[in-house]
Formats: structure tokens, C-alpha cells, sequence
């Protein structure tokens, strides 16, 4: 049998290059649509997001997690779990229906009445995959899961492209998202052969509701934190704005999602299968933290780096307003990675009651400094979300610490490396670049460079996790 290191660093690997293949195929669809469509189309997609995200993470419940924790996990434990997501998300569904005027109301945009009710089905087809998902979950298959949504990305993305270029507007972006969501709940019954049965009590639900009912509020008010400026942008400004904002975020969503999603599919069920051995918990944590500065830094500073480059290049002028946004999201997008070791550990030691309380006081912060720094425009509200966000490493790690002692100068012992060598290669990258006014130019220069000064030295100081990386991949000892 496999030992757990080489089924982890084999689901790592699966992992990226799946989600990297992933936002490829999103970037090159959302390359064509945006080219099509102005930021006003965007905006009022963009203006739904939250309130599709917080009913599909209602209805998803945290069940994946919670069954993931469970020590055996019978036939009626998913049956009972999908009897009771079905249920709940039709009576979601219902209440969003009845509510859509009112959020038409609320943003002063009629046209969002219909565009509601079509795009809220989404997270109702959602809810019929929460199973086969969670049983792929469990068993590490990241290999076909990562397969599923890469067929699940290109069908809606060609459905969305196609949709965008024959004068269907946003209702290319809004259909995009309910096939992909039906195809992978499609072809995650294929691939798990499970099927739900008449046969069903919800004992096993009341008894994971306690564990699943705080990831479900974190949850709430983790979507909350991320698309607090889709709201209150919406609500203050025009739909232009809130559509760059959108595209600025997508871009940066794309890029820490990557290495999220890939941490997450295996970090989990690797914290919980160590959960009885803390030292080897704590080691497992700082690998892990090393592993996610080591890609997370250059990547995401580097993203931020390249930010006007690659928006003037691949969307056009008309999107230049979303630069500016992009390049303060992601100095931010390069922490939520790290973060989300840190969450993945304390959902993995069943602390969901302090995930909770974390995030609900991260979002109260958030709240309040965006609505105090609203008289100051758009630019500051961003500024003190990116500062607080990024201040909450620091918060997340106090709990990490009390659980598995993971002291604050090993954390910044295994990160701050990658951070100061990715923050000085892209300042220099910036500056050495200036005078060139071919976007191309600059694009190539950067990226290239950038990667190669940070791979060359890293390799010349005997970087451990360079190396590890290198020969797993290369399956020789480099």
C-alpha cells in the first residue's frame, strides 16, 4: 500500500497540474468573453455572485468535511446527507425565487429579476453532487476529480463563449455556470457508480449538524468577505465599477484558487489520517506552509506584477480600470493560500466553533473599515481590506499555535524566504522594466525573469523544497 507522504505528494501533484490546466481553460473562455462583452455586462453577473455563493454554501452545508471527519462513513450516512441537501436547496431556491424583485430592487437594475431566477438553479443542481464529491473527497481521488472538472470547464466554457458571441450577453456567463455545475454533478455519478435510495433517516445529519452547522455559517461569512465589494459597490457605485472590479477579481481568484484547491484536496484528509500524532501533525503543517509560500509568493506577486500587461493585452483598453484593483487583490490573493493550511488543520481537529468565530470577526472588520473608508472612494476601501486580510495570517495562526504548538517563528521561518525574495524580484522586475513601452516586451521580460533569478536562486542556496518538488515530478534524485 501506499504510505500517506507519497499519496499526499501525489494528490499535490494531481492537484496542480489539474488546476492549472483549469485556469488555463477559464482564462482563454474568459479572454473571449470578456473581448465581447464591457464591464457593465460583467457588473450585473457580478452582482449575484454572493447571493448564489451563500446559498450554495448553505446547502452544501459543510457536509464534505463533516463526513470526510467521520471515522467510517456507511451508505446511510450519504444517503441521509443527500436526501437533506435536496431538500434544502429547493426550499433555497423558492425563497431567492420570491426575493428576486426585492434584489433587483436593492441594486436598482430590473433586468436582474430574470437573470436570478436562471442563475440561482445553479447551486440546486449543485446540491444533487455534494455526495459523490464528498466520497471522492475522502478516498484522495484528486486524479478524477480534477478530470471531471476539466471536461466540466471546457463544455461551459464553449457553451459560454459561443452564447457571449451570439448576442446572448450575460446570459453567456450565467449559463456558463449552471453547465458546468451539470456536468460535474453528471459525471460524478458516473465515476462513484453512487446512487441515492428512498431509504433514508436523517439521524446521521443531527448527528454531524453540530460539526457542519459552524462550517456553514464560516462559510456564509467567508463568501461574505469575498464578495463584500460586489455588494456594496453595487450599492454605491455604478455597474462599471463593480464590473472591474469582478474582472480584477476573477483574475485573482484564478490565480490563488490554483494552488488553494490543490492544497485543500489533500490537506484535510492528511491533517485528519495525523490527527492522533501531534509532532508528526506539526511537522506535516510546516512542510505544508513551506510547500504553499514557495509557489504562492512568486506567483501571486508575480500576477500582480504583470497585472496592466496582462489585462490591456487580453481584454483590451476597456478593461484597464480592473488593472489597479487586480495588483491590490493579489499581494492579498498570496496569503489565502497560507491561510488556508491554517483553516484546513482546525476543520481537520474538529475546532470548526473557533474556524467560525475567526472568520466571523475577520468579516466584521472587514465590514467596518470598507464602510468607514467609503467617503474616501474605492481605492482605500480596497486598501484596508487587503491590510486587514492580509493581518489575519497572523490571527490564524495564534489558533493554530494553541492547537499544535506551532511557534510564530517557525511560521515565519518556513514563509518569510519565499516572501522577501518574491516581493524583491518583483520590485526590481517593476523598476528595470519602466522604460519599455512595448506591453509584450514587458509581459515576456517580467515573467521570464523573474522566474528564472527566483528558480536559479533558490537552487544555488540548497532550497529543500525545490529540490523535493523537482524529483518527485522528474522521479530522480536531482
Amino acid at each position: 500500500m501506499e504510505n500517506l507522504k507519497e499519496k499526499a505528494a501525489r494528490g499535490l501533484l494531481w492537484g496542480g497540474v489539474a488546476n492549472g490546466l483549469q485556469q488555463v481553460l477559464n482564462l482563454a473562455f474568459g479572454i473571449l468573453i470578456a473581448r465581447k462583452l464591457g464591464p457593465s455586462e460583467y457588473g450585473l453577473v457580478g452582482m449575484l455572485t454572493v447571493f448564489s455563493a451563500i446559498a450554495g454554501a448553505l446547502q452544501e452545508g459543510g457536509f464534505i468535511s463533516a463526513l470526510n471527519k467521520r471515522e467510517t462513513v456507511t451508505r446511510d450516512d450519504y444517503n441521509s446527507v443527500f436526501w437533506f441537501n435536496t431538500l434544502v436547496s429547493i426550499t433555497l431556491y423558492a425563497l431567492l425565487f420570491l426575493c428576486a424583485p426585492l434584489i433587483a430592487k436593492f441594486y436598482g437594475e430590473p433586468e436582474l429579476i430574470p437573470l436570478a431566477r436562471y442563475l440561482f438553479l445553479g447551486f440546486v443542481i449543485t446540491s444533487l453532487n455534494i455526495v459523490p464529491r464528498a466520497y471522492m473527497f475522502r478516498e484522495l481521488r484528486v486524479k478524477e476529480n480534477s478530470l471531471i472538472i476539466l471536461v466540466a470547464q471546457f463544455v461551459s466554457g464553449c457553451a459560454g463563449v459561443a452564447m457571449a458571441w451570439n448576442g446572448f450577453a450575460y446570459w453567456g456567463i450565467a449559463s456558463q455556470t449552471i453547465i458546468y455545475v451539470a456536468v460535474i454533478t453528471t459525471l460524478c455519478y458516473w465515476r462513484t457508480g453512487w446512487r441515492p435510495s428512498m431509504n433514508f433517516s436523517f439521524g446521521p445529519v443531527r448527528e454531524m449538524l453540530g460539526f457542519s452547522s459552524k462550517l456553514i455559517v464560516t462559510n456564509v461569512c467567508t463568501i461574505l468577505n469575498q464578495n463584500l465589494f460586489s455588494v456594496l459597490l453595487g450599492r454605491y457605485y455604478t455597474k462599471i465599477e463593480v464590473g472591474n472590479f469582478a474582472q480584477a477579481n476573477k483574475w485573482n481568484y484564478m490565480g490563488h484558487v490554483t494552488l488553494t484547491n490543490m492544497l485543500w484536496s489533500v490537506a484535510q484528509p492528511v491533517f485528519a489520517r495525523t490527527d492522533t500524532e501531534p509532532e508528526r501533525q506539526r511537522a506535516v503543517c510546516r512542510k505544508m506552509l513551506r510547500f504553499t509560500a514557495f509557489l504562492a509568493f512568486p506567483a501571486m506577486f508575480g500576477l500582480s506584477l504583470v497585472a496592466e500587461e496582462l489585462i490591456v493585452l487580453a481584454i483590451g483598453n476597456k478593461w484597464v480600470g480592473a488593472a489597479a484593483v487586480m495588483q491590490l487583490l493579489c499581494f492579498w490573493g498570496a496569503f489565502v493560500p497560507i491561510q488556508g493550511n491554517f483553516s484546513n488543520l482546525l476543520i481537520a481537529r474538529g475546532q470548526s466553533g473557533t474556524y467560525l468565530w475567526c472568520t466571523v470577526a475577520l468579516v466584521v472588520c472587514v465590514l467596518c473599515a470598507a464602510v468607514g473608508m467609503h467617503p474616501l472612494g474605492m481605492t482605500w476601501m480596497l486598501r484596508a481590506f487587503v491590510l486587514i486580510n492580509v493581518g489575519w495570517t497572523f490571527v490564524w495562526h495564534w489558533f493554530v499555535r494553541k492547537e499544535i504548538g506551532l511557534r510564530l517563528v517557525d511560521m515565519l521561518r518556513d514563509t518569510a524566504p519565499y516572501f522577501f525574495l518574491s516581493a524583491a524580484l518583483c520590485l526590481a522586475a517593476h523598476f528595470l522594466t519602466a522604460g519599455i513601452s512595448n506591453l509584450w516586451l514587458t509581459l515576456v521580460l517580467k515573467v521570464i525573469g523573474v522566474a528564472a533569478v527566483y528558480i536559479l536562486v533558490l537552487w544555488l542556496s540548497g532550497s529543500v523544497i525545490l529540490r523535493e518538488s523537482a524529483g518527485f515530478i522528474f522521479k530522480r534524485h536531482l
